[in-house]
């Protein structure tokens, strides 16, 4: 899938940052401390006393703040290997992966509420509004200078869909000094890799980053190729400490693996299915995605700052297959009960063709004040507002959408794709948000201080449905019976926690947060008209925590308790009878974090989540959920990292990532076992400026599910891998 023109332009991005790599090079010739810099010893993860810009507007650090906040750091992310950033950041604590296809390979876990309707996904603090759930950007972690994680209520800060917390991905910036990397790997699946990034200043005025990575990949299942292509461009003007404009532009075309899952055999996977692919041959999956970013920072004294981010995110996503399979057992029925046939055979069904073309034009501005009284009481105040307006146009072919066939689950020839044609524009939507928020911090004392904020937010739909005549667009028509064809949402959110701190080393907190999560997706609303005439769900949590560092700073660790309940979920109280907002859900859980620099060169990461999350009140049709746990939501999660760093020149790496038991139904009924991962790694340096790296993924080759698209379709994971890395850091 390597194109002419995919070729052109990533082969003049590693050619321009080549080029700068040798005058960074020339200009800063490696340090002593370089070794440590090629075998990237990196950061922890609970730099407690380090400014977030996640977790508050105010540059708050996690020991400041009330609420519970983790970085997984860019350089940890190549290191490790981690693919995506769904695989980057479920290492980091509360948070798992249960992304598929259908959500763009994105979609999280956070403290029991799953998807993007949940668990708000942003890029240098500007979140992007998904459609039908999906999000797609960023494309590659090479860019990525570092991921902070918000668990809990986000919704003060970033506004509706963040009931579960928020995930910033933090691009690289340019740097005070010259500096280039480059990266070509090579592993399982005819895997390639090559990367490259280079930054610094022009003059005393300018500076840039460009970052560029293409990957490509056989994958691991028949048919399964990919690839991706993501550039990333950033100019700053600073004339002086007090100003500076900075302009970033990005762009990604990603072509994943066109894999939807495998259905299981007789309840179970049989190894014989692990690597095939249930697709249609001539399968179709794209995602393309830009933005441009303008950010303006002015500090007119040390007292007052003013910030202000121009924006526009646009992605014109295509999916083109036959998405459901399930095996048809003895009786002649399919699990879900969606179709029946022939018993031994897989049944392929759901022939989709969807597309999105969106644009989100937005800005967001804030203004800090940061004062002291006479009395010695420090106050922080930030004020802001949020305005978007988003646009879509929705494609699909619904209507037509009835291929199935039936194959034999070992040897079948996959067929192609019906209907292809039919996918057409349905309908356009235009979303328009409006948000005023605050944040304050007040210092009573050295020891004790409250931090509160608040957020009002307006968001107006308006939809209209495209009308064909004779297969060709005639016109726009109300979006449904009796002229609906917009929908108003008004919700304010708020948050007050306190912070008392012993020592300038440790911290108890205590925190209640209000949010709200639509009931469906904002900027699509593809549901009928009864969908309009509901609010979104509405919920609230409390928390309370203790943070600290100890042994002079060589160790760290968090400790975090919760409980977050979720109102007004859609809900029937008797088959066909009509769609309530009467549900509840919950979830108690606690988190802990240990990060520990050991003697003999030796390092620990572990994190760990225990969660019980529940519906307290939640009806389907004639069918009561309550007490069951919502698909897709293990209690129990951990990551544990080890590093070794005894012999100059040389850095070993271990992890283990485990993902407890989920249902994949509401009624839970289908079961989807634990996992245990181990990956491992050894990194050698020839010098302070070339590594090679030797490392090696699911080293036991354990079948397990990422996550589920159906409730007997298990999206299957990575199986056992090695590569090797060739790293140069100038």
């Amino acid at each position: 899938m390597f194109s002419i023109r995919r070729g052109v332009l990533l082969g003049a991005t590693l050619a321009t940052s080549c080029g700068l790599a040798s005058v960074a090079q020339a200009q800063a010739p490696a340090a002593p401390g370089a070794l440590d810099e090629i075998l990237i010893t990196g950061r922890s993860p609970l730099d407690l006393d380090v400014p977030t810009e996640t977790g508050s507007r105010l540059a708050l650090t996690p020991l400041e703040l009330p609420s519970s906040v983790s970085t997984v750091a860019g350089d940890a992310i190549r290191a490790r290997g981690d693919l995506t950033i769904a695989d980057a950041v479920s290492r980091a604590p509360g948070i798992t992966n249960s992304s598929n296809n259908g959500d763009g390979g994105t979609a999280l876990q956070a403290r029991g509420f799953v998807g993007s309707g949940s668990v708000l996904q942003l890029v240098n603090g500007v979140r992007q509004f998904p459609v039908a759930g999906s999000v797609t950007f960023p494309a590659d972690p090479w860019n990525v200078e570092r991921i902070e994680v918000l668990t809990g209520p986000a919704s003060v800060l970033y506004g509706q869909g963040a009931l579960g917390g928020a995930v910033n991905v933090v691009t690289k910036q340019p740097g005070d000094h010259p500096a280039a990397d480059l990266e070509v790997s090579y592993g399982s699946d005819q895997t390639v890799h090559l990367a490259a990034g280079a930054g610094g200043p022009i003059n005393d005025v300018l500076g840039y980053r460009l970052d560029a990575s293409y990957r490509q990949s056989d994958g691991w299942v028949d048919r399964g190729d990919s690839d991706s292509l993501a550039i990333g461009g950033t100019l700053r003007f600073a004339p002086s400490d007090a100003f500076a404009v900075t302009a970033r532009v990005d762009y990604a075309d990603v072509e994943p693996m066109r894999y939807w899952g495998t259905p299981l055999i007789a309840g179970r996977v049989d190894e014989r299915t692990r690597h095939r692919n249930y697709n249609v041959a001539d399968a179709e999956i794209r995602y393309r995605d830009d933005r441009e970013t303008v950010v303006v920072d002015w500090a007119p004294s040390e007292r007052v700052s003013l910030q202000n981010s121009l924006y526009r995110i646009a992605s014109k996503r295509k999916w083109l297959d036959v998405e459901l399979y399930c095996w048809i057992a003895a009786n002649g029925d399919c699990p879900n009960g969606e179709t029946s046939g022939t018993p031994g055979l897989v049944a392929r069904f759901s022939n989709l063709g969807i597309g999105h073309d969106v644009e989100q034009l937005g800005d967001q501005g804030t203004l800090t004040f940061r004062s002291a009284s006479a009395s010695g009481l420090e106050n922080d105040v930030v004020v802001g507002f949020d305005v978007n307006a988003i646009d879509l146009t929705y494609s699909n072919n619904f209507a037509v959408a009835n291929q199935a066939d039936e194959v034999d689950p070992y040897r079948f020839a996959p067929g192609t794709m019906e209907n292809k044609a039919d996918t057409l524009p349905r309908y356009l939507t235009r979303t328009r948000e409006r948000a005023v928020f605050f944040e304050d911090r007040l210092k009573l004392t050295d020891r004790l201080s409250l931090v509160a904020g608040a957020r009002y937010e307006e968001d107006e739909i308006k939809r209209r449905n495209i009308v064909y005549t004779n297969g060709v667009a005639t016109g726009t028509a109300n979006a449904f019976p009796g002229g609906t064809t917009k929908k108003r949402f008004d919700d304010f959110t708020w948050r007050v926690g306190a912070v008392f701190q012993p020592s300038s080393a440790l911290s108890f907190y205590g925190q209640y947060a209000t949010g709200v999560d639509p009931v469906g997706t904002l900027s699509t609303f593809t549901t009928n008209a009864v969908q309009f005439a509901f609010s979104n769900a509405k919920g609230d949590q409390v928390e309370a925590g203790v943070k600290g560092t100890f042994l002079d700073g060589a160790g760290s660790a968090t400790l975090a308790v919760y409980k977050i309940t979720k109102r007004d979920l859609t809900a029937q109280r008797i088959t066909n009878g009509p769609i309530e907002q009467i549900g509840e859900q919950s979830s108690t859980g606690i988190e802990a974090a240990v990060s520990l620099r050991l003697p003999a060169g030796f390092g620990l990461e572990l994190n760990g989540t225990i969660l019980d999350a529940k519906y307290e009140r939640f009806l389907s049709g004639n069918v009561d959920y309550a007490d069951n746990t919502p698909p897709d939501v293990p209690q129990e999660a951990a990551n544990l990292w080890l590093t070794w760093e005894g012999i100059e020149s040389v850095r070993a790496q271990a992890g283990l990532r485990y993902v407890g038991a989920r249902y994949s139904d509401q009624a839970n009924t289908f079961r989807v076992p634990s996992y245990t991962v181990i990956d491992a790694g050894v990194s050698y340096a020839f010098s302070g400026t070339l590594a090679v790296d030797v490392r090696g993924y699911n080293l036991f080759d354990r079948t397990y599910a990422v996550s589920t698209y159906d409730i007997e379709q298990w999206v299957l994971g990575r199986p056992r891998a090695f590569e090797v890395v060739l790293r140069a850091k100038f």
